[in-house]
């Protein structure tokens, strides 16, 4: 039958995406084993301070473009062996400001210049290989514009290129602002689970580890023989240092050496660089995978943790297939506990992701200050299920080959918790992702109703997290947009476009809310006149197929015959007669008929028993027609169509908001702004 067929097709999405999304997650946990079993054993040798040349990518940073030129001159290191190429593609009053520093530096005896190429070329990879046609010292250190390197780190990290195959040493990522807020919090232990456990067990084995784009070391002799940077990808680091261990060169890493950094404080800029990182690793896989799984001298291991390393965000779809069909296969009845032993798995990889394994890891990590870092844990969950819309959608970016600019993550120089940022330039409005965020938060709140009806309140907690976690990312989106411009004057007074811009904005999201308000209304609406009756009917035959009074069969049948539709078929793609409610209300009629001729007979009978029996048995095969029809209430014709419109809607005001963003960019311009 077509719904049975359908039932079994979401079933099986819903298995598939817990067996999968278990193994990544006892990968981790393989990883945080193979991090604690095995110990660092590097080799450092003396060194004479060789040549390094230090590059600093940076555009449009004028909040942190100084911190960091200025931490960099003050490294304790020969001046005449270290070379300073500020390579600025800015084109905001950051140029200014870097000429003016570099100028300064300059008279001071640093060996430091400012590289204008003109263009964007290939964005921050273009920026590194140009810089390369320029480069003739045996080291190249990077640091984004957001860090600060601490004065001796140099003279530690570079003796660490102890062997000749060691080609990249990497160092860990501090955070200057982890306190700021929760979302701070969330990113930082993310990142610290990153380097404490999957670089640092990558490293210390004869696995494939990443470069983190900064805070690096490379030689250069490496970056030359592994075909040096290419902008193909979103992450050229990866890329490229994948390239090199193909070669045949190490990477290293050193969790001692810490180089603090700035978190984004601003949600819509931590999607972007969620959405970068995302993108550009399906990228490489798409790129690179081919080549490493048929390397004869690559280890299998190696091979197998590169494809989980290079494919893991594949998970974030994987948690949306799952989110989207559990309330399906609720609504259908289907039992997850006894079916089979698969929702075990399913059950058993919500465990694997929950707070219980991450605390072990916590604690081993962080011993006895662990309780001070588990607090941000519950942030972290929040945080990484609500991102999965927006990592989804760079997933299938990159599957489906759609060019995108390399967006930095704009940066504030927020350190501590007083410091400001929301009145400061490049900040990020919220995008249309921020309307797939509401959608799944509503969703949600549908599936925990369905769970609650359907007599599976164990599944209320998990839906209600995933609710939270994509109502949290689409309420910080919108609470922390502005719709300004990126104005280079201290003093400046808006301008009317400015002001009228900002009051169609703050309409917008009045107008936004109440289609969310009227969508959720209308969902209310429609369950309780649409499926809800449905569902009654259901309850009612489970009591037709264990009662023996034919006065209360009565009633139930004639219940059902007005909870049910006269007419129609729910499934409007290749309907059956099975799912007819036409003929449903047939049956029902016969079986009134049954049931009144059965009553009229003695009950200690033989026809009576077997009246009883058949009234069970058909009371049994309505129940299934009803099931397979259930989940085609949800997606009806109307229901499609208001849902389109409703998208629509909102799809509108994001254009809308766009052109007048577009506006006030194009009167910029013509300003000279």
């Amino acid at each position: 039958m077509a719904g049975n067929s359908f039932t079994f097709f979401i079933f099986d999405l819903f298995i598939i995406a817990a067996i999968l999304i278990t193994a990544y997650t006892c990968n981790f946990y393989y990883l945080a084993f193979l991090s604690g079993r095995r110990k660092e054993k590097y080799s450092i040798i003396p060194f004479d301070e060789p040549s390094v040349t230090i590059q600093l990518p940076i555009y449009n940073e004028k909040y942190v473009a100084a911190r960091l030129v200025d931490a960099v001159c003050a490294m304790d290191y020969p001046k005449e062996k270290m070379r300073i190429m500020v390579l600025d593609d800015s084109d905001d009053d950051t140029v200014e400001l870097l000429e003016e520093l570099v100028n300064e530096h300059k008279k001071n005896g640093y060996d430091i210049i400012h590289v204008r190429r003109g263009n964007r070329i290939g964005y921050k990879a273009g920026s590194l290989k140009h810089a390369m046609k320029f480069t003739n010292t045996e080291f190249v250190a990077i640091f984004d514009a957001d860090f600060i390197p601490p004065s001796w780190y140099l003279k530690k990290a570079i003796p660490y290129f102890a062997k000749p195959d060691i080609g990249l040493v990497q160092c860990r990522w501090g955070h200057l602002n982890e306190n700021y807020s929760a979302l701070t919090q969330a990113q930082a232990l993310s990142l610290d689970f990153h380097f404490l456990i999957e670089q640092k067990a990558k490293s210390n084995s004869n696995l494939f580890m990443n470069f983190n784009g900064t805070a690096g070391i490379w030689k250069k002799e490496c970056i030359d023989d592994s075909g040096g940077w290419h902008t193909s990808t979103l992450v050229e680091d990866l890329d490229l240092s994948y390239r090199a261990q193909m070669k045949g060169w190490k990477c290293v890493f050193l969790p001692d050496i810490v180089v603090n950094a700035e978190l984004p404080v601003q949600m819509n800029g931590a999607k972007r660089q969620q959405f970068r990182w995302a993108k550009g690793s399906m990228q490489c896989a798409i790129k690179l995978l081919t080549e490493i799984l048929l390397k004869r001298r690559i280890a299998i291991e190696a091979k197998l943790q590169a494809f989980v390393q290079l494919t893991r965000h594949i998970v974030f779809p994987l948690m949306l297939i799952q989110f989207l069909t559990l309330p399906i296969l609720l609504a259908s009845q289907v039992n997850l506990y006894i079916v089979s032993f698969l929702p075990a798995i399913t059950i058993a990889a919500y465990l694997a992701m929950g707070p219980g394994a991450y605390l072990l890891v916590i604690h081993r990590l962080w011993k006895k200050n662990w309780k001070y870092k588990a607090k941000a844990l519950p942030y972290l969950l929040v945080y990484s299920i609500g991102m999965s819309v927006n990592n989804t959608v760079a997933v299938f970016d990159a599957i489906l080959g759609k060019k995108n600019e390399f967006l930095r993550t704009p940066k504030y120089g927020i350190i501590k918790n007083s410091d400001a940022w929301r009145d400061k330039a490049y900040n990020l409005p919220f995008t249309k992702t921020t309307l797939l965020e509401i959608f799944f938060g509503i969703y949600g709140l549908f599936g925990i109703l369905v769970a609650i009806f359907s007599n599976n309140p164990v599944f209320v907690p998990i839906l209600g997290l995933h609710a939270v976690g994509f109502f949290y990312i689409a309420h910080m989106s919108i609470s922390h947009s502005r719709f300004k411009r990126h104005i280079s004057q201290t003093n400046h007074t808006q301008t009317k476009e400015e002001k009228m811009a900002n009051i169609f904005y703050k309409l917008s999201l009045v107008g936004i809310i109440g289609l969310i308000t009227f969508a959720g209304y209308m969902a209310m609406t429609g369950y309780e006149n649409d499926v809800y009756p449905v569902d009654l009917s259901r309850g009612l035959l489970d009591r037709i197929m264990v009662s023996s009074d034919p006065n209360s069969i009565l009633d139930d049948l004639k219940a059902i015959k007005e909870y049910l539709p006269e007419e129609g078929n729910p499934v409007w793609v290749f309907p059956t007669d099975s799912t007819d409610f036409g003929r449903i209300q047939n049956d029902l009629d016969s079986m009134i008929a049954s049931v009144e001729k059965t009553a009229t007979v003695p009950r200690d009978s033989s026809s009576f028993h077997t009246g009883m029996d058949a009234v069970s048995d058909r009371a049994f095969v309505l129940q299934e027609n009803l099931m397979d029809a259930t989940p085609y209430m949800y997606v009806s014709f109307i229901n499609i169509v208001l849902s389109a419109v409703w998208i629509a809607a909102i799809l509108a005001i994001f254009a809308v908001l766009n052109k007048k963003k577009q506006q006030l960019q194009t009167s910029d311009a013509t300003d000279g702004i």
